[in-house]
């Protein structure tokens, strides 16, 4: 079965996914909408529509939102009425409650419902996931995410905690498998711009495992780091080249004493793996084919895109509140 699939948006971000949705096996990329029309010349032979109806009038049986966040919530539900299946870029909408509508339109339709958190997908990560799972790093103690960079102009719509922060919340509480428990986060507006443009979020995972996200657009320089801490040593993975390093505890004993005294730890073997490294939008691409397809797949439901969306709501009230947020219902 080929899946006829439609793309609504061809902007920074939409172009990938054209290129992308013309490469995967068992799709065929036969719409394109987006009312700005075509800026990077992605369209080939295929006309551009103009608005989301225009697309679901092509007969499409899956679909891809790379849209601004605002428009997330129209454009799901009139493709979940119309019985696409949908995969939205991140964050899943505007706020928490357009995205409960959005998970509670494509449920009650029967339909996959998929958000865009590509970092799942990134080599490095699912390779780190792999290895705490497998017990390399023993129990796990702490993440700290770094995601800095130069403020992108295309963003206007959100702030850097849901354009980018929403990308450590989720890989953080994906690869030690479990969810956020509580969030104090501190923000600042330095940019002139109406929202954060730079957020420090530090918590709790329900399984005890402390974390830190530092993100910001007001770094000269790009940094995408994750570094994971546990028993057995430290685990950093850099997502912008796909790199997985482990750091191990040492086990041989130090002599000098002074120095034994005071460290908890010593230094052990440092190992760089060696590993295959997919584009992760082609991978995350197959997950969402797959999924539609009735297949056991890691897409990232639109529920999980939800509760990420929630943890940095949380975080940003806790900005306001200067007091940290507790994730936990009941």
């Amino acid at each position: 079965m080929v899946l006829r699939a439609g793309l609504l948006g061809v902007g920074m971000m939409g172009r990938h996914h054209a290129r992308v949705l013309r490469e995967i096996e068992g799709v065929d990329l036969v719409a394109i909408a987006d009312p700005g029309g075509d800026p990077h010349g992605v369209a080939g032979d295929l006309e551009i529509l103009p608005d989301i109806d225009a697309l679901i009038g092509a007969g499409i049986d899956i679909a891809v939102v790379a849209v601004p966040t605002r428009f997330h919530e129209d454009a799901a539900i009139k493709l979940a009425a119309a019985g696409v299946h949908t995969l939205v870029e991140k964050p899943i909408a505007h706020d928490i409650h357009a995205g409960q509508r959005m998970v509670d339109a494509f449920a009650t339709a029967g339909l996959v419902g998929a958000v865009g958190h590509i970092e799942r997908f990134n080599p490095a990560l699912q390779e780190l996931r792999r290895r705490i799972e497998a017990g390399e790093l023993g129990a796990v103690y702490q993440v700290a995410t770094r995601r800095q960079g130069p403020f992108p102009s295309r963003i206007a719509d959100v702030g850097v905690a849901k354009d980018l922060a929403s990308h450590d919340v989720d890989l953080t509480a994906w690869v030690v498998q479990s969810d956020y428990e509580r969030v104090f986060a501190q923000t600042a507006f330095k940019s002139g711009r109406e929202h954060e443009d730079m957020i420090t979020i530090t918590g709790r995972t329900a399984s005890g495992v402390i974390v830190n996200n530092i993100v910001n657009w007001l770094s000269p320089m790009k940094e995408r780091v994750t570094l994971v801490t546990g028993e057995k040593g430290a685990f950093v993975a850099d997502t912008s080249t796909g790199d997985l390093t482990f750091y191990a505890n040492g086990t041989i004993p130090l002599e000098w004493e002074s120095v034994s005294s005071f460290r908890g730890v010593s230094e052990g073997d440092v190992t760089r793996y060696a590993f295959a490294k997919r584009e992760p939008l082609r991978v995350e691409h197959e997950a969402f084919r797959d999924a539609v397809l009735g297949h056991e797949t890691d897409v990232v439901t639109m529920e999980q895109g939800l509760r990420t969306l929630a943890v940095v709501e949380a975080a940003l009230e806790s900005a306001r509140s200067g007091d940290s947020v507790s994730l936990v219902s009941g």
